[in-house]
């Protein structure tokens, strides 16, 4: 493993990023700086039932979490050793925490508009480095350059960085000029009367590029329009607060993740970051570096690498005032409570090792309902392709990697869908399995169900009635492993039930997918409304894939708001969240249930025919290339001939 010391660190210029920060920070169009919340004490652990019945209560408040600290008058639990790192790491280190600290007071200087000119910059420096990022992650997941599923690492990398700096420049620029990124947005009311808000698409190459897909944010209980108009911005309405120095642990699958959430770190809190990268992340050091340029001379960003005995130090130390963390909840329970028998005392005393503030994106088991219709063939094919994707995008290797499929015992239809699945499992382009540990999730899964169906490294778990699904609906495999359960019923009685055994039985509630034909949908009418609003998982797709959501920017990532440090779920805190929206309960988006052209048949229209994202696409690495290449440059003749490959998925 690599540590802190393999690379000198980057320089930064203090006296001229001080010159251009020369001009006072902008004041806050509310004249006032925000509240802190107030933290309740950790909660002892609950049930997955229990846990999300009382988020799904939970009275408003900021998406911006804040975690416990011990009572008043309690003693700091004791701290067990940590792991020895050396002297020359953490001198390192502390260098790059030097030019963090000069850094957060320089960006407290810096106005609204000389932070947009910053990520205009900032867009030009990843558009140069895009080209090596997309190779070297795809080469240290095993994909060589003529691959099919080499564009991947395109569209989950570099264009969805690209994405969320056009964004959030266009959000940072409003606020410039004395608006809100609300303005002018459609707002609705959810059956519950939530307040719903239309984000997506955001600009006219989301509508031509993803034709077809429309998202909302729905903000929490008792949060009115005005409410969110006047507090979308967060720390940008208070520019001059500082957020100090923070900590992120960059995730290991996804390469935008890291940047993505030292992002969000600047932007939604002020707070600039020291990043590191997960072990497996290592040979893309040099490129995040290139990358994030203008952020690094400056002092907003540092980036290391390191094994976990330098994350250890990292998170014990003081230096920080925030953590956030992309992982997994044994990690994220790892740094707030210890391990083992003392770790258990602890927790059961609410007493956490980590006295500071810490979010979190933490995964969990994702359900893709399936709402009986009438589908033709094709209808079978297609949704088949489409859920084979959510489970083998990566290799399963994602956090919302779609993991159990809700059928309906009663739908006429079952068999033939079922058989169709078979199809594209074993259709789907081979890859390694490469994420590490991914061997024992494996065995897991064969342990746990071992007449499951193989294709090569992948597993079919079938079950029926008899069987338990209780390993499959409590572990997330991360690796090439997908399950089918059923329930009785159809129509509005099989939804609510599938609604209520994702909220009861599947663990965590990062995201969920729900596919249904356009005459299905119009004939539950309200019914669906309804059911979508009890289904209590921060991300939702309706005909889509969750991971579509990850990479469009005005929507938010993150678990649904409930879960605590005692019982962390699927997280804390959201992400991405493009137009810096306060009080954020989740994200819907909604997607066309046909491909072109047969979305002029009814339903949600779109140009696209195969998605460039679905693992059977015959052209999805040239299409995603040439997405994330007009992201880059917004060329387009060269967009024309991307369009026309599309056309050959």
């Amino acid at each position: 493993m690599s540590t802190p010391a393999d690379a000198t660190p980057e320089p930064i210029d203090a006296a001229a990023a001080q010159k251009s920060a020369a001009q006072p920070a902008r004041a806050s169009r509310s004249g006032a700086a925000r509240a802190r919340e107030k933290t309740p004490k950790a909660d002892k652990p609950e049930t997955v039932a229990a846990r999300k019945t009382r988020a799904s209560a939970a009275s408003p408040g900021s998406a911006r979490s804040k975690r416990p600290s011990p009572a008043p008058g309690r003693a700091a639990a004791a701290r067990p050793p940590r792991p020895a790192v050396s002297a020359e790491t953490i001198a390192a280190i502390d260098t790059e925490l030097d030019a963090l600290r000069i850094g957060s007071a320089v960006w407290s200087t810096l106005t609204l508009t000389q932070r947009a000119t910053l990520l205009r910059r900032l867009h030009a420096s990843v558009s140069a480095a895009a080209e090596d990022w997309a190779r070297i992650a795809a080469e240290t997941k095993g994909l060589d350059a003529r691959h099919p599923l080499r564009g991947e690492e395109w569209l989950s990398g570099p264009y969805a960085v690209l994405s969320a700096l056009s964004t959030y420049e266009r959000t940072l620029r409003t606020l410039a000029a004395g608006g809100s990124p609300l303005d002018g947005k459609k707002f609705s009311t959810s059956p519950s009367g939530r307040t719903r808000v239309d984000v997506f698409p955001a600009d006219g190459v989301d509508a031509t590029l993803l034709s077809g897909f429309t998202g909302q944010v729905w903000l929490r209980p008792g949060v009115d329009a005005g409410q969110a108009i006047r507090g979308a911005g967060l720390a940008q309405l208070t520019p001059g607060a500082s957020g100090g120095v923070g900590l992120v642990l960059g995730a290991g699958n996804i390469t935008s993740i890291p940047v993505l959430d030292v992002l969000y770190e600047l932007l939604s809190a002020n707070r600039v970051s020291l990043l590191k990268l997960n072990p497996t992340q290592d040979r893309l050091l040099p490129v995040y570096r290139r990358a994030l340029l203008p952020l690094v001379e400056a002092g907003f960003v540092r980036i290391i690498s390191g094994d976990g005995a330098v994350g250890a130090h990292l998170t014990a130390s003081d230096a920080f005032a925030h953590v956030h963390i992309t992982g997994s909840a044994v990690t994220f329970d790892a740094i707030v409570w210890g391990t083992g028998a003392a770790a258990e005392k602890r927790r059961k005393n609410g007493q956490p090792l980590l006295h500071k503030p810490i979010t979190g994106e933490l995964g969990g088991v994702a359900p893709i309902i399936v709402v009986p219709g009438e589908w033709t063939q094709a209808d079978l094919d297609y949704q088949a392709e489409h859920v084979v994707t959510m489970r083998l995008q990566n290799c399963g290797h994602n956090c919302i990697s779609g993991q159990v499929v809700i059928l309906s015992a009663d739908w006429p239809q079952r068999e033939d869908f079922l058989d169709a699945l078979r199809r594209a499992y074993a259709a789907a382009p081979d890859r390694p399995v490469w994420y590490p540990n991914s061997a024992s999730k494996l065995g897991a899964a064969d342990d746990a169900y071992p007449a499951a169906e193989r294709f090569g490294e992948r597993r079919l778990i079938v079950l029926d009635d008899a069987d338990d699904a209780r390993a499959l609906e409590s572990t997330e495999y991360f690796s090439p492993v997908l399950g089918v359960v059923t329930l009785p019923g159809t129509g509005q009685h099989f939804l609510d039930a599938a609604v209520a055994h994702a909220n009861e039985k599947l663990a965590g509630t990062l995201g969920a997918n729900v596919l249904i034909d356009p005459s299905a949908q119009r004939a539950l009418g309200a019914g669906f409304d309804r059911a979508i609003d009890d289904l209590h998982y921060g991300n939702i797709a309706i005909n889509g894939w969750t991971g579509f959501s990850f990479t469009a920017p005005t929507l938010s990532w993150g678990a649904f708001p409930g879960h605590t440090l005692s019982d962390v779920g699927s997280g804390i805190g959201v992400v991405h969240n493009g137009l810096l929206i306060d009080h954020v309960e989740r994200s819907v988006l909604s997607g066309p249930f046909r491909p072109f052209p047969r979305s002029l048949g009814g339903g949600a229209w779109t140009i696209l025919p195969k998605p460039p994202w679905f693992v059977t696409s015959r052209t999805g690495a040239q299409v995603s290339e040439g997405f994330t290449r007009f992201r880059m440059d917004g060329n387009i003749p060269r967009l024309m001939k991307t369009l026309l490959q599309a056309l050959r998925s």
